[in-house]
């Protein structure tokens, strides 16, 4: 999507929104109407600093996780290019160890730790040589960097560092616990891996100006992230607080709301809870300034009740009081 955005590789949007997106995010309009207007930017001659795409997500998910395969390949390919004896020494070890992909990737590890390999001989020793790899990028780096240039040495240091921790939550998922600490754990490692991955993108961009993201909510919000699964109350970490820490005041973030959502199951908020109050300001869209939660009487919202959820759509999570601490603003939406 970079490429595209970029004015380089396939020549027209239906070319790459179905490889440059996951999840079918390709396919909604406001995408395809941020990314031409991206495009559209760069092949402005104007404009001398031009606009990059970057994902940010761990690979990893809620149902299934990705195999090591190509971080570690991309790091592999790195040290190939400027030392081949050493790379393929690197690689002759690592092949091996990797398997088959399919193994890495079956999402019934996600609940039952028995179908996890993260934890299995070929795993622990593959973590060993990641772990060897990283040591010999971050010992060789003045070499590295002379016989490539710091722009992708530091790309292969940090997708070495992402192997890592993608081997470190295949671990988790195979360890016996109570399910939900097992989740709670993966959950966190995923937004550590978030937040490393804006950290750098952020250091690409110094200089050249700020870095916009977006994501759900409950990733990029300040405090605790809380999801109700099942009987349990998972709550960890997310990316924003973490940001919160690395960046301080340098970290903004708008939170979102919608009153109404039918393709969604969310129906109208009832009467005194946040969503009906917010919605009520004259719309159909508010940007509102919550300082925080500065200057609001706490007693008084935190006795509003919260919204019911979505019977179709288990990634809504309703406004809470907690949120206007979360966030810097909220943008309200009537519908989507």
């Amino acid at each position: 999507m970079n490429e595209y955005v970029a004015g380089r590789g396939p020549e027209s949007y239906e070319a790459v929104h179905e490889i440059g997106f996951s999840h079918g995010f390709g396919r909604l309009d406001a995408n395809r109407e941020l990314v031409e207007w991206m495009r559209g930017y760069n092949a402005n001659p104007s404009h001398r600093v031009k606009l990059r795409f970057y994902g940010f997500d761990s690979p990893t998910e809620m149902t299934c996780t990705d195999s090591p395969r190509q971080v570690l390949h991309f790091v592999l390919d790195y040290l190939v290019s400027i030392d081949s004896v050493s790379g393929k020494e690197h690689r002759e070890r690592i092949d091996p160890l990797l398997g088959i992909d399919s193994n890495w990737e079956n999402p019934a590890a996600m609940m039952d730790p028995t179908k996890s390999i993260g934890l299995s001989p070929a795993a622990t020793a593959l973590r060993i040589e990641t772990e060897d790899l990283i040591t010999e990028l971050h010992v060789r780096r003045p070499e590295l960097v002379a016989k490539s240039d710091e722009s992708r040495y530091l790309e292969a240091v940090h997708y070495a560092m992402i192997a890592r921790q993608l081997l470190n939550y295949h671990a988790t998922l195979a360890r016996k616990s109570e399910p939900g600490k097992r989740i709670v754990e993966g959950l966190g490692i995923r937004e550590v891996m978030m937040a490393d991955n804006l950290e750098y993108i952020v250091s690409r961009e110094s200089g050249r100006g700020k870095v916009f993201v977006f994501a759900h909510n409950s990733h990029l919000k300040r405090g605790k992230a809380e999801w109700q699964l099942g009987n349990d109350l998972l709550i960890w970490w997310p990316v924003g607080s973490h940001l919160n820490e690395i960046f301080g005041s340098r970290y903004a973030v708008i939170g979102s709301v919608v009153g109404v959502s039918e393709a969604n199951g969310i129906s109208h908020p009832e009467a005194g809870i946040l969503e009906e109050r917010l919605t009520a300001v004259p719309g159909p869209v508010r940007f509102i300034p919550t300082q925080r939660g500065q200057g609001l009487s706490a007693s008084k919202i935190a006795s509003l009740p919260t919204r019911s959820g979505s019977m179709k759509n288990m990634t809504y999570f309703p406004l809470t009081p907690q949120n206007l601490t979360d966030f810097d603003w909220l943008a309200i939406l009537d519908s989507m």
